[in-house]
């Protein structure tokens, strides 16, 4: 192989295909035509010495070598990248791009702590991606975020994950449903009720089905819903009960649309945390970002919600139940 002659131009070009897997989509990307990619892709070929990609059909694919090619230029772009931004980092302050992608729970308070954080460093770009947790997943798993606001960690990733909010789970009903004023309802007293649950594969769902198979108890889900809010407007309809978080209720528990069951082991604490890959390198501006969640984000957070805090305390307090805490599969 002849990499030393390989150039960044080469690299980002070959670096998008590899993303894109597709010669039109680099060409766009990079403001470029599309015969001046084919010809940089062949010119580093003839550099490596070996075939980087491969023709089926219509589609390309990335030979083996190709595949090691596109981590080496990944880590290189990305080493770059953050050298660029510590740099004008140190001659401006905390500024630049600062790229996040969020399970869509996590909406109900990620843009009030990247609002409290923009009022410190204004001069920071934001963008903010929420999104389901199988596209969360895409994203962590191809680095394409500085960060990654999680609360189930895959357990076939390599990571480093730092906690920085509880995520309190509590049983919802609407409010004049029976159960409201009773005390320490047993846990196996709600199988008799229609449970509404999210899909499959959701963390909530997950961790529900866990406290209730420690007991011996499976719930057989009444109705299936895709988000919290369809699972919301349906316990207000009166449709059934659920287990939500209490980050989601915000205005509901405020404005008395629904009720939050006092039931024995609730709340059910889980955790949310900032996520990356191991061994990515942070730039300036994340770094900045990862203290004020870990130092500031549960405090500001808590301090903006006082109706959500106090009542997620009174129910740890009452009747002396269990809470327990899962922040994993």
């Amino acid at each position: 192989m002849k990499l030393r002659h390989v150039t960044l131009h080469q690299m980002r070009i070959f670096h998008s295909l590899g993303r894109h897997l597709s010669f039109t989509r680099a060409a766009e990307e990079l403001f470029l035509s599309q015969p001046a990619v084919s010809i940089q892709v062949k010119r580093l070929e003839e550099s490596v010495g070996m075939p980087l990609v491969e023709q089926m059909g219509k589609r390309i694919f990335l030979t083996e070598v190709g595949k090691e090619l596109f981590e080496a230029c990944r880590d290189v772009l990305e080493r770059l990248r953050v050298l660029d931004e510590d740099m004008t980092g140190l001659e401006e302050g905390i500024r630049g791009p600062l790229n996040l992608a969020a399970i869509t729970t996590s909406k109900y308070f990620m843009p009030h702590l990247l609002g409290a954080f923009l009022r410190e460093h204004p001069a920071v770009e934001p963008r903010l991606t929420v999104t389901n947790q199988t596209r969360v997943l895409e994203r962590l798993e191809g680095n394409m975020d500085d960060l990654v606001i999680m609360g189930t960690l895959p357990e076939n990733l390599d990571l480093e994950a730092a906690f920085f909010l509880d995520n309190p789970l509590v049983v919802v009903a609407a409010p004049d449903h029976p159960l409201v004023n009773e005390k320490q309802i047993p846990l196996a007293r709600l199988l008799q009720e229609r449970f509404l649950s999210r899909e499959p594969g959701s963390g909530t769902r997950a961790a529900r089905n866990r406290l209730f198979a420690e007991h011996g108890l499976t719930i057989r889900p009444y109705m299936e819903l895709g988000s919290s809010e369809a699972i919301k407007q349906a316990v207000m309809a009166g449709l059934g009960i659920s287990v939500l978080s209490l980050h989601n209720l915000r205005l509901e528990l405020k404005t008395g649309l629904i009720a939050v069951l006092d039931v024995e082991h609730f709340p059910l604490q889980r955790q949310w945390y900032a996520v990356h890959l191991k061994g990515k390198k942070l730039s300036a501006t994340t770094r900045r970002f990862l203290d004020f969640l870990l130092q500031d984000g549960a405090r500001i957070w808590q301090e903006s919600q006082p109706h959500l805090m106090n009542l997620s305390s009174s129910q740890k307090k009452r009747g002396g139940g269990k809470v327990t805490s899962s922040s994993s599969p």
